[in-house]
């Protein structure tokens, strides 16, 4: 049910925060609480009978479907320790599932790369400037902004100014670029919940407050993927080769990228006639996209099939995988597979990332073992031609694989912690 504006009710609210456990109160006054009518009208809310009851209220905000996933693993684990929270803000299909209430489409503001968002930016900013005008009536006890940092620290900014808790889960790339956003991060949120062990202490050092959580991929997947399993369930033959193709997350990755990864494609089944692909794809409009480009007369015979979400299953039973630089490339590194990491941006974003990029690597596999590991083409190298020849490389050397895999074991053990408890636990611990 969208929201229909607002409701005040009086009740009695305890100074002492609604932590893990009970509400214990300590002393107590009136006030007026402006509420969306879906949460007015539920039974939580059932003041008259018990004014000693305060919901438990939770903002959050996620900008596309790796922040989507995030939020919705948040939501269930802080279920598990509050039954009667409510969750509302900016969240995908994933995060509604789980019971948020979303006041815009996640999709709008999927877009990456500073010459994109220019294009998209008056939409984005109304769209932050309406998502705060409500978080503002409705007063969530906390606000937990879901990596996308130059659209949710703006608002957790606001939302801190006036008295609401916030947290920052995923923290910037500061790390790779702009070490110097550490100190302002600090003065916009409560706390960052970090998922790479090396972030946190930058926090820390700057006066802040920080948590390394883990990487929830690395709680959920398993750390011997069995790929004999996997290609029974998509009933693959065990000698097929088969490769998994990841062009991105957001549309507009997928029309730089996704006809660059199918003509790579066309030129491994010179190589392999019989070879397979997959292309899992996160959301609906994710589908569309490569759907168009499937149906173009170049693509249409192309043996690549379509396939919704599940990206580990199909990365445990591939030989090789192509993937989009992003959160895609730990997912499958987690799955201990081989792949090629490309990226191609426009020439202005390009530009601009290259003079302020502080690591050697971008793919999160290279950076996080401090070691190029897997080949990183991008921009005039992201070519069908050297795609393909490195993704056949892969195929080609089951030596190097079994190495590679043994690398990615030490990375999944590094990273692996009870994400989504840490995660609610310091959210809970933040609210008011």
């Amino acid at each position: 049910m969208p929201f229909q504006g607002a409701k005040a009710v009086k009740i009695l609210v305890a100074n002492s925060p609604p932590n893990q456990g009970s509400l214990k109160t300590r002393s107590a006054h009136i006030f007026r609480l402006p509420l969306p009518d879906f949460l007015y009208n539920s039974p939580i809310l059932a003041y008259s009978k018990n004014i000693m009851s305060q919901p438990l209220i939770i903002a959050l905000s996620a900008g596309e479907a790796s922040g989507d996933l995030l939020g919705a693993h948040l939501i269930e684990a802080i279920k598990k320790q509050r039954p009667d929270a409510q969750f509302v803000g900016i969240g995908g299909a994933r995060m509604i599932a789980a019971g948020c209430q979303s006041l815009f489409d996640q999709e709008r503001l999927a877009v990456r790369g500073y010459a994109e968002v220019i294009k998209r930016l008056p939409e984005i900013l109304k769209i932050r400037r309406e998502l705060v005008a409500r978080l503002k009536q409705i007063r969530p006890n906390v606000f937990v902004g879901i990596d996308a940092p130059d659209f949710n620290l703006g608002v957790a900014a606001q939302l801190k100014a006036v008295g609401i808790p916030t947290v920052h889960y995923v923290s910037p790339s500061v790390w790779a670029w702009k070490r110097e956003r550490v100190n302002k991060i600090v003065r916009q949120v409560n706390q960052v919940l970090c998922l790479f062990p090396m972030e946190a202490p930058l926090y820390e050092a700057a006066g802040g407050k920080a948590l390394f959580v883990g990487h929830p991929l690395a709680q959920t997947l398993p750390m011997q993927p069995d790929k004999a399993a996997a290609r029974e369930r998509l009933k693959l033959a065990a000698d097929t080769p088969m490769f998994v193709l990841l062009a991105g997350s957001q549309v507009n990755e997928i029309n730089q990228m996704a006809p660059i990864y199918f003509r790579a494609a066309q030129l491994v089944l010179r190589e392999l006639p019989n070879a397979q692909f997959i292309s899992p794809y996160p959301t609906a409009a994710a589908r569309t996209r490569l759907q168009h480009f499937l149906a173009q007369p170049e693509f249409e015979k192309l043996p690549i099939r379509l396939q919704a979400a599940r990206t580990e299953l199909a990365c445990a039973a591939a030989d090789a995988v192509l993937v989009t630089s992003g959160t895609a490339t730990l997912e499958v590194a987690l799955c201990k597979r081989p792949m090629v990491i490309s990226y191609k941006l426009s020439a202005l974003t390009y530009w601009l990332v290259k003079r302020k990029i502080q690591v050697p690597h971008v793919g999160l596999p290279n950076i996080l073992l401090n070691k190029a590991v897997v080949p990183e083409l991008l921009q005039a190298d992201a070519t069908p031609e050297k795609l393909a020849a490195a993704l056949l490389d892969w195929y080609r050397q089951p030596e190097k694989v079994a190495a590679l895999e043994a690398d990615f074991v030490h990375l999944h053990e590094m990273l692996k912690l009870n994400t989504d408890e840490l995660a609610a636990g310091a959210v809970l611990a933040e609210c008011r």
